[in-house]
């Protein structure tokens, strides 16, 4: 429900509890994808450290890719932060995907850098990610980036801004 306020659960492949953000706004669901933002929230660790998100962002949860966008709405303008995850799943608990550790940062002039490929190394090994897995990540990867190129959804700053002014609204509200 448009408002609702839901729960994100981020794992890794060997299912422990990577992330959890605790206050996030619900903004649109529909076949494909879930919309939610958030200012300032609490996101614990799997240690039990905790932190806050600095910057205002909406996120995109894809239903049927592997990755999902984060946009972060800076005052200099919109960056990306993607992941490669598995499509999002929603119980009556949270929102949950599981992370495969590499990610896209996205700059506000669309040109883009692959991060924590060691990570990926490392995880792929010890939490034995199985071949189908690696190969559906490689190619949702180049899909990712064939979406960031053609700047195709979410990939435009107006697509953001227009729900986190979305999220302002329901936040007034409450």
């Amino acid at each position: 429900m448009l408002g609702e306020k839901v729960i994100l659960h981020s794992y890794k492949h060997d299912q422990s509890l990577h992330r959890v953000w605790k206050n996030e706004t619900l903004l649109e669901e529909n076949d494909e994808y879930i919309i939610v933002a958030n200012r300032k929230t609490r996101v614990i660790e799997s240690n039990g450290r905790f932190w806050y998100t600095r910057e205002p962002s909406v996120a995109i949860f894809f239903k049927n890719h592997w990755y999902n966008v984060i946009g972060i709405i800076k005052k200099t303008g919109i960056c990306y932060y993607c992941n490669l995850s598995s499509p999002i799943l929603r119980d009556e608990e949270a929102l949950k995907y599981i992370d495969y550790d590499l990610d896209v940062k996205v700059d506000t002039d669309f040109s883009y850098n692959l991060l924590d490929r060691n990570e990926y190394s490392r995880n792929q090994e010890s939490m034995n990610y199985p071949n189908n897995i690696k190969k559906i990540l490689l190619l949702e990867l180049e899909d990712l980036k064939q979406r960031i190129n053609d700047r195709k959804f979410p990939f435009k700053d107006q697509i953001i801004k227009n729900y986190y002014n979305k999220f302002r609204e329901i936040d007034e509200e409450n």
